[in-house]
Order: structure tokens, then C-alpha cells, then sequence
């Protein structure tokens, strides 16, 4: 006999199958509703569960406000520096991509910046530190993980000498990724000692009244010093092991790539700086603003910075890689640690080769992120059949560079992966530049991966075992709860 719980359970269940079908769906990729409406289906209280913790991609309301009012305000400010950006010798398809990321990030194209790579990991640490002796009014600091050890300790003590000499230093460090780590503790005790002002972006503190869906994190790493100099790439201020025993044990290390930046440029990294604190304290400073940096006397780059994140409407990062793949004539090189596409993404990679273009990937041998990992490895298979070549860097280090070259003169660095957590849900800055001589300094540093790399072949991803196709079957899935 029926009893009347098992008549609930049934309506229950059948409620929210229903309900499902219709709010999963809305405003959201195919991909990602079929991977809810999937885990809804097969476990519905724990799906549901899921869904109600992560299943909005944005963050608050009050945040993305935020956003829009400092983006109206940079597009307002930075008016007149359109018509002063050159559109000489520019192909027309260049033009409107710098304007379709002058739209969705706010940031204008500049002129007579200067740009060079610094690929050492430690050397980039002690070079930022060079340039934090040298400031004279302030320092704004955002790295993603941000750690006081051994290898970071001439930056730390940069930072206490500027601060004690009456330097205005400002930190932010992303809540979630620092909490867990080692030397969180110590960090913060030490910012408060030298007297920085600092702050945790994306907090989860459901105590203090800070919440959001706890998987967003700001993934920004960038450096600003009195408005001249600044840095930005894919390396965080921590120990190229990031001081984990796992890591420590397996002998890992991670390989990235920083640039530097003179010129109007650095304005532009200054007010993705000044946005996200404004964001997190309601702080409007004053010891820095958007006022344009003078030109540079060494270089006439054309940059562009372009921020993208939860806090924007569209996903300003994925649609500028689209953008460019699709403009690709003769050669697209994507160097990416985690590289899972959407169907756009993808779409387009592939088209650029039936279109004649040569195209090549740089990823890792191994990965430190088991799920991401399974996610990459299951596109291997059509990238390699539709004449993509795959490069990958030898263990035990782990290739955390973000970069992609198209052609002779345009390149892509900044902190964006290629993958849907950094389309959808990490706050990301990239560095547009249009200029052959920076390309060609971005090829040195591909060449050089590419003499640490293995070439992935179709013979060799043909002997793959069930149990591995299966298990990056499984993580492609889980990759689209968004």
C-alpha cells in the first residue's frame, strides 16, 4: 500500500523536475543548462542543492552596479582618447574589435606604450621589488594568491621599506584562493605591521554580511607604481611550489610569464586597480586616479586592457579570443594550463585550420587540477584530427602561462585561461597589443616551450585506456555547471 510520504516524495520530485525545465535553462548556455538539468535529474536534492549554491554565475546586484557606474565613469573620462588613438595601418576587422572591447570593458586603445616580457619566475618577483624601492607616492597591488615566504621576502621587504618612508601601499588578495594556503596568517600579520592597507577580495563571510556564490574569485594579478610602471601576466607573489606539500612532493613547479608596461597604458591598469577597490570598500581613493600616464619615450605599442568577469554583462574575454581566432590568416599559437572551450571557442580553433591556418597549443604534460585536467584532455581528440598540434611541457612543471599570438602583430597575455571558469566566473584583466616587435619577443618565449615540450600525436592519444576517456568524459560534464 502507497503511503502518503511516498505520495509527497513523488510530487516532490516531480516539482522540481518541472521547475528545473524551467529556470535552469534561462540566459544560460546550452551546454551548461543540459550539465544542471542532468544533475537535477539523476540527484535532485543534492542538485538542487548545488544549483542554489552556484548556480548563478553573477555576482550581486550591488557589486555589478558597482561595475557599470565605474565603467560609465572610465568611458566618460577617457572620451577624447579615442579620436587620439591611431587607426593608421590598422585592418578593419582590428579597428572593431578595439571597439567592441572599448564597449563591453570600457578601456580605450593607446598609444606610445612600451612592453617587455619577463618569463623568469623569480627574477619578475625581485624586478617588481626594484620597482616598489623606487616609488615615491603609492603602490596598488592585486594578486590572486599573495603569500610573505622566502622567495617573495625581497618584495615584502620592498613594500615595508616603502611604506616607512611615507609610500601610500594598497593590497588585494582574493579571499578563498589565500585562505586555505600556507602563510595566510603570517601575510596578513605582516600587511598590518608595515602598515599597508589591504583587503580581501570576493569574501565569503556570511557572519559579516559578505556572500556570493563561493566560487567566484578575482584571478587579476597586476602592479602599479605612482601611475608610471606597471605589471600584470599570470604569475602570482608566491613560491613557484605556491608552498603546498603535494606540490613540494611531486617536485612542482610553475612556469609563468609577467609583462611590463610604460605609458597611458598603465592608467588603464591603475583603474582596473582603483574598480576593484572600490568594489570591495566603498573607497573611492585619491592618492591615485585615472588621469592618463604620460607617453612612453621607448616605445609606440598599441595596448588595450581589457577586464572581464561576472561583473560584466558579456563575457568581454571569450569574445575577444573569438574575435581573433576567426581574424587569424596564417598562424595562432594559444599557450593556456587549462584549456577546456565552449562551443564557440572551439568552433572557431578548428575553422581556423580548415581555413589554412597553422595552429598550435601549449599546454602541461600533467596537471595539478585533477578535474580541470579530465576536462582538457577530452577535446585533445578533435583538435588533433582537425591538424591542431599539441605541445606539452615536460613535469614536473606545470605551464601557468596565459597567451595567444595571431599572425605577425597582435598578441594576447593577462591572467585569462582558456577555459569556462575564466569566461564565466573568474574576474580576469588581458592585455590586448597590436606591435611585431612585442610578437616576436612572445614567439621567443613559445620557442623556448616548445624545446621543454612534447609533441602530443594522434598514435600516441589513440593507446588512451577506457578508464582515462571515461573519467575526461565525466569532468567535460561537470566543467559546464555554470
Amino acid at each position: 500500500m502507497i503511503t502518503w510520504w511516498v505520495v509527497v516524495g513523488i510530487a516532490v520530485d516531480l516539482a522540481i523536475r518541472i521547475a528545473a525545465i524551467i529556470i535552469v535553462p534561462r540566459n544560460r548556455r546550452p551546454t551548461s543548462a543540459t550539465a544542471w538539468l542532468l544533475a537535477i535529474y539523476f540527484i535532485p536534492y543534492f542538485g538542487v542543492l548545488l544549483f542554489l549554491l552556484i548556480g548563478n554565475p553573477r555576482l550581486p546586484r550591488a557589486r555589478r552596479r558597482k561595475q557599470s557606474l565605474v565603467n560609465d565613469y572610465i568611458r566618460e573620462a577617457s572620451a577624447n582618447l579615442d579620436a587620439r588613438s591611431s587607426e593608421d595601418g590598422q585592418p578593419a576587422w582590428f579597428t572593431s574589435l578595439v571597439r567592441m572591447n572599448r564597449r563591453l570593458g570600457a578601456m580605450p586603445m593607446l598609444d606610445h606604450n612600451d612592453a617587455h616580457l619577463e618569463p623568469d619566475y623569480e627574477a619578475s618577483i625581485n624586478r617588481m621589488a626594484d620597482e616598489i624601492r623606487r616609488a615615491e607616492k603609492y603602490v596598488y597591488i592585486e594578486f590572486y594568491i599573495f603569500q610573505a615566504d622566502a622567495t617573495t621576502e625581497t618584495l615584502f621587504q620592498a613594500m615595508e621599506d616603502a611604506t616607512a618612508r611615507g609610500v601610500t601601499v594598497r593590497v588585494l588578495l582574493d579571499h578563498w584562493a589565500n585562505r586555505w594556503k600556507p602563510y595566510y596568517r603570517t601575510t596578513i600579520r605582516r600587511l598590518d605591521a608595515m602598515g599597508a592597507k589591504w583587503h580581501l577580495m570576493l569574501p565569503v563571510q556570511p557572519l559579516r554580511g559578505k556572500t556570493q556564490r563561493p566560487d567566484l574569485r578575482n584571478h587579476r594579478k597586476l602592479l602599479v607604481v605612482d601611475g608610471i610602471v606597471a605589471w600584470m601576466g599570470s604569475q602570482n607573489i608566491t613560491d613557484s611550489s605556491y608552498n603546498l606539500k603535494k606540490n613540494i612532493k611531486r617536485g612542482l613547479h610553475w612556469v609563468d610569464l609577467m609583462v611590463r608596461l610604460e605609458g597611458p597604458v598603465v592608467s588603464s591598469v591603475a583603474a582596473v586597480f582603483l574598480t576593484d577597490w572600490f568594489t570591495e570598500t566603498d573607497e573611492l581613493i585619491s592618492d591615485g586616479d585615472v588621469a592618463i600616464a604620460p607617453p612612453s619615450s621607448d616605445g609606440n605599442l598599441q595596448c588595450q586592457i581589457v577586464p572581464s568577469g561576472p561583473g560584466f554583462e558579456a563575457e568581454n574575454n571569450l569574445r575577444m579570443f573569438v574575435a581573433l581566432l576567426y581574424a587569424a590568416q596564417e598562424r595562432i599559437n594559444i599557450i593556456s594550463p587549462y584549456f577546456v572551450p565552449d562551443e564557440a571557442l572551439l568552433l572557431a580553433i578548428t575553422s581556423a585550420v580548415q581555413r589554412g591556418v597553422k595552429v598550435e597549443l601549449f599546454v602541461s604534460e600533467i596537471g595539478d587540477q585533477a578535474i580541470v585536467w579530465h576536462a582538457q584532455r577530452s577535446y585533445y581528440e578533435a583538435l588533433l584530427r582537425a591538424g591542431i598540434r599539441i605541445w606539452m611541457y615536460r613535469q614536473p612543471y606545470i605551464l601557468h602561462t596565459k597567451g595567444l599570438t595571431i599572425d605577425d602583430d597582435i598578441a594576447v597575455v593577462g591572467s585569462s585561461n582558456m577555459d569556462m571558469r575564466s569566461f564565466g566566473l573568474n574576474l580576469e584583466v588581458s592585455l590586448l597589443v597590436r606591435d611585431a616587435g612585442f610578437v616576436q619577443e612572445m614567439r621567443a618565449v613559445e620557442d623556448q616551450y616548445r624545446e621543454l615540450s612534447r609533441e602530443l600525436t594522434g598514435e600516441e592519444w589513440s593507446k588512451q585506456p577506457l578508464r582515462s576517456t571515461v573519467l575526461d568524459n565525466l569532468a567535460r560534464l561537470t566543467s559546464a555547471l555554470q
